[in-house]
């Protein structure tokens, strides 16, 4: 809930490496409380087994190279780029490896027969889907707010709080309303509303207000709790306790790898689209258009007013027409993108017929934050 508006302050006060400073005493505390009060109940402690060194090996590589090629791609104009093809390779072919290792070995570092649990298989797959649609989601919106609408950080981590706040106050609501009602029509309250923020996000113009964002981020914070908490229940409910925790390590991990992709895939689609807008925009922009010119000799004017000389004056009002076409562009292409990310909430709700009920009683332990 913090996190937005202290990172916010850090970066405009300090650096914005202190985001991450931050973390290593909070770190630290972490894991000398973890190893003081929390413990493997007994059905956990086994005797030694092997260690898993080739599916640690391959993991490392599979994941590494993808995480590297989605951080890149845009920047290296993705497969444009050699380094970008290379590690594409090494992507697959790591995590084909890591498949195939992981499926055959006696002590896998990975049990993937988890998923031989339909509502576990399906709800990891909604998570990867979430995480891809809400890390993007939150890159996006400090950009629009930052580069386009000129926010200082400290400005849009106060203008995202809202989203933070109402899952803070909305998750233990929903953790009281399972044990009364079907996880899968929470579920489905929490991805029809998520959609409807995203819609209220994709309709926003140059003029929008700070305020403006409250509502849909509100709305949008109060349907993660709908969300997070019902799906990590079905998605546990079926594994059994002594399979919990390799279970839970897959649902989080492939939340992180929808992030990754999300975060790349928003990136390059705001980018693209937004060249798509200035293209369409452009078109509109020439002297025969009447008002084209009155903007134009409207701006020159104000330029000449302001000392530039006609030759000046002229220049200024180009560029200065250029970069509003350039800001239409950018507005059209981030609502554009919002519009996307509502689609895809929309695209879950079918999966919601194929989840089973869970059991009564029986909660998801992995971690949603």
């Amino acid at each position: 809930m913090l996190g937005p508006v202290a990172g916010g302050w850090l970066t405009d006060n300090y650096s914005w490496r202190w985001v991450f400073y931050i973390n290593v005493p909070i770190g630290v505390a972490s894991l000398v409380l973890t190893q003081l009060f929390i413990f493997d109940p007994p059905y956990l402690r086994r005797g030694k087994t092997g260690i898993d060194y080739w599916g640690i090996g391959l993991l490392a590589v599979g994941i590494g190279s993808l995480q590297i090629m989605l951080d890149k791609g845009q920047e290296a104009d993705w497969f444009g780029s050699r380094f970008i093809v290379t590690l594409c390779i090494l992507a697959v072919g790591g995590l084909t490896a890591l498949i195939i290792r992981e499926l055959n070995a006696k002590h896998p570092v990975l049990d993937l027969t988890v998923f031989k649990y339909r509502s576990f298989a399906i709800g990891t797959f909604l998570m990867t889907l979430i995480g891809f649609v809400l890390y993007g989601s939150t890159v996006l919106l400090p950009l629009l707010m930052q580069v386009l609408l000129g926010y200082t950080a400290t400005h849009a981590g106060i203008t995202n709080l809202p989203r933070g706040l109402a899952s803070f106050l909305i998750m233990p609501i929903v953790g009281r309303l399972i044990g009364k009602f079907d996880q899968r029509k929470l579920l489905g309250v929490g991805l029809v509303a998520s959609a409807y923020a995203m819609w209220s996000l994709s309709r926003f113009s140059l003029d929008v207000a700070s305020v403006d964002f409250w509502w849909p981020l509100l709305i949008q914070g109060a349907a993660l709790g709908f969300v997070f908490v019902p799906l990590t229940t079905i998605t546990n409910g079926t594994i059994p306790n002594e399979r919990m925790g390799n279970a839970t390590s897959l649902f989080n991990l492939m939340r992180n790898i929808g992030a990754s992709i999300g975060i790349a895939s928003v990136e390059t689609l705001q980018f693209r689209n937004q060249q798509k807008h200035i293209a369409t925009l452009s078109a509109h922009v020439y002297p025969e258009n009447s008002a084209a010119h009155k903007l134009f000799e409207s701006l020159k004017a104000l330029f000449m007013g302001q000392g530039s000389s006609a030759a000046t004056a002229t220049q200024q009002a180009y560029q200065s027409m250029w970069g509003m076409v350039q800001r239409q562009a950018a507005i059209l292409s981030y609502n554009d993108t919002f519009f996307f990310m509502a689609m895809m909430f929309v695209a879950m709700i079918p999966f919601l017929f194929l989840l089973r009920k869970p059991k009564p009683g029986k909660a998801g332990a992995a971690m949603v934050h």
